[in-house]
């Protein structure tokens, strides 16, 4: 069930475009022209870049998330059903929402509403949604940890292990200090840059105090993002406890924690004045460890982290009781993972098997981020999730491609420095009685168990993308979406839950939003380009698309203006078992459970700093389904477990967008 309702994990479709009268967000894939990554060029290596405006300037003066009016969530969620119910199935279920809206429901939407109002400083899900996340008891990996993978170094003389490791990690540091110096640029989404993306508009609204200059960006149609996660991004853990996991952040550290061969190492990055270690010396570090001759980890600590929450809180406090302390704590503290890989990639396929979950052995997967560098330079970033939902994590993945690529701080013929590597680097050792390490082969068993049965597959679309779909006055992203109605359609005859992630960082302490992509729209579609070919005039399917584009549009604008249904209904039903209330009918409805079984869950990223993005299913039956709508391109990147064949919904998918795309050039179907 938790799964079910977890965040598809790279959320951010949906990005602001707010209008003068009411708020009115619509979709852009993080439209990243629409947003400045760097102002002033950082005086020295210490930062990225010296923002005019303080980076949490805005953040005072964020909107606050609304709690729906009850009523809409009822009819928004009704809708939704309508697809995916029989007559009479949707009959029952609706008469089951009515009571619930008329009884039930608007009590518990009251108190919400009550306490969301003495609760200002945050959103009406931000606590439920930490909580949802830490309390549940699967492991991290696969069920909730997803991957972006980075784009090669363009000079891929700097795609050398050692040398991009080295700029990685010192990119990371300045952006690091640059972050909590203040000195990053804000999180902005710019409708009008002309206007608001000027330096002369930034030394402006730098002297409107925080508590209006949210208004002031509004006026020039620029929407701040909501940058309350980002301190997580550094020296922070997720802590595996009984029940109900912590995070934990210890700003103070100064030290990496990088993983080779399933070993464990520390060394400095910043010096006691707070500044970067020489990037020479970075360098000389890695070198160390990439030549480290310890064999490798007979039992390696990390694949802990990849068991159920509750057993490896367990294992964590035996291993405290066996005086491993100190040194957990060092892991926990350090800035983040760089988890080194000693194989070379094959394909993308290979890629993201190795990025989403590895062996095990070589990952920390509770860090709130791992940079992973394999032997022939591919690098991606697997976070943790429960402690943000990406925005962060992509914006310091941009900044570091970016930087990296941009100004080196070593290069291919850089020499590490002669530096005595063997004392400042330390590799950690653990204390393991005979109980730990079963734990650690039974947790390893476990992960292979689990592993073993993911398949992923990727297809691009080589026909069109963007370009053509905006000329059509299509959205890009309302067509991928029913490629893949149509795609499960003509693959196994059914409409089934579907689950698009769209956050809601233009609010203080927004977290997501459902968009539910199959609607009775896309099901009529759907219907006419598989099951029903040859009834239907171009001219006809031409209007279904439209008609489809349009309502997705509204569903995507709807949702990133916090007015879904998914939030709010699971917020009432926090709140009535936070009172012990029995549940209302509406939640052991099985058309609720279905709902929430989401069969198709789907996150789309576009970034030139990214490569791929990818997560397991969050059902036993479903597909995870990463993709991206380029220019002249559409790509897509599914894994499934044995219950689904994911290369046949690839062959179907590719087929609908070829159907789609013959239609809008005026030809009928073959």
């Amino acid at each position: 069930m938790l799964a079910s309702t977890m965040a598809s994990p790279l959320p951010m479709h949906c990005l602001a475009s707010l209008r003068k009268s009411r708020i009115h967000l619509r979709a852009a894939a993080l439209g990243l022209n629409k947003r400045n990554y760097s102002s002033k060029k950082g005086s020295s290596t210490e930062y990225l870049h010296q923002s005019v405006v303080p980076s949490m300037h805005y953040q005072k003066s964020l909107p606050r998330l609304p709690v729906p009016k009850l009523e809409d969530t009822v009819g928004r969620y009704l809708a939704a059903q309508r697809p995916l119910l029989d007559e009479d199935q949707f009959r029952t279920t609706e008469k089951i929402a009515q009571d619930f809206q008329n009884g039930v429901g608007k009590q518990l939407h009251e108190e919400l509403v009550a306490q969301d109002k003495s609760n200002k400083h945050t959103s009406y899900i931000s606590g439920p949604w930490f909580d949802m996340y830490l309390s549940a008891r699967e492991s991290v990996v696969l069920n909730f940890n997803p991957f972006m993978s980075f784009n090669p170094d363009p000079k891929a003389e700097y795609n050398d292990q050692l040398v991009r490791a080295t700029n990685v990690v010192c990119s990371a540091v300045r952006f690091m200090k640059t972050l909590r110096a203040g000195l990053l640029e804000p999180e902005v989404f710019h409708l009008n840059p002309a206007k608001s993306d000027t330096d002369g508009f930034k030394r402006l609204i730098r002297w409107v105090p925080s508590s209006l200059s949210w208004y002031g960006a509004y006026m020039v149609n620029a929407y701040p993002l909501d940058m309350s996660q980002y301190f997580r991004l550094f020296n922070s853990t997720r802590i595996p406890k009984k029940g109900r996991d912590e995070l934990f952040t210890d700003e103070k550290a100064r030290h990496l924690l990088v993983m080779r061969k399933g070993n464990m190492y520390v060394f400095d990055i910043v010096d006691r004045d707070g500044n970067l270690v020489k990037p020479a010396e970075i360098q000389a570090h890695l070198k160390h460890i990439l030549c480290d001759p310890t064999p490798a980890a007979a039992f390696p600590l990390g694949v802990l982290t990849s068991e159920n929450r509750d057993v490896w809180a367990g294992l964590r406090d035996k291993l405290i009781a066996a005086g491993n302390a100190e040194d957990l704590r060092i892991v926990d503290s350090a800035l983040f993972c760089l988890s080194l890989d000693d194989e070379s990639m094959r394909d993308h396929i290979h890629i993201s098997h190795n990025m989403l979950h590895g062996d095990g052995c070589n990952r920390w997967f509770d860090k709130s981020f791992t940079v992973i560098l394999t032997k022939d330079g591919q690098a991606a970033i697997n976070f943790e999730h429960s402690w943000g939902d990406g925005v962060a994590v992509l914006r310091f993945q941009n900044e570091i491609f970016k930087d990296t690529t941009e100004c080196p701080l070593v290069n291919p013929a850089s020499t590490a420095a002669a530096v005595d590597s063997a004392s400042a680097v330390r590799r950690l050792q653990f204390n393991l009685d005979s109980e730990l390490e079963n734990g650690i082969k039974k947790a390893k068993e476990n992960f292979d168990s689990s592993v073993s049965k993911l398949t992923i597959n990727a297809m691009e679309f080589k026909k069109g993308g963007k370009a053509q779909l905006k000329k059509s006055k299509l959205s890009p992203d309302a067509v991928a979406q029913l490629a893949f109605q149509m795609g499960f359609l003509r693959q196994y005859g059914q409409t089934v839950a579907t689950y698009e992630s769209c956050s809601t960082a233009a609010f203080r302490h927004g977290r997501t939003e459902t968009i539910r992509p199959a609607t009775t729209h896309t099901q009529r579609c759907a219907r006419a380009f598989v099951s029903q070919r040859g009834q239907h005039s171009v001219e006809q399917l031409q209007a279904m698309l439209s008609e489809c584009s349009k309502y997705h549009g509204q569903l995507t604008k709807e949702a990133a203006m916090g007015q879904g249904f998914d939030r709010h209904l699971f917020a009432l039903r926090y709140l009535a078992n936070s009172k012990s209330e029995p549940l209302h009918s509406l939640y052991t409805d099985p058309a609720y459970a279905a709902i929430n079984h989401n069969i198709l869950s789907t996150s789309t990223l576009t970034s030139p700093a990214v490569s791929l993005g990818g997560f397991a299913p969050v059902v036993p039956d479903g597909f995870g389904v990463g993709y991206g709508v380029h220019d002249d391109w559409i790509g897509c990147n599914v894994s499934s477990y044995p219950a689904r064949n994911v290369h046949e919904f690839l062959q179907c998918v590719h087929k609908s967008l070829e159907d789609i795309f013959t239609v809008l050039e005026g030809k009928t179907l073959g």
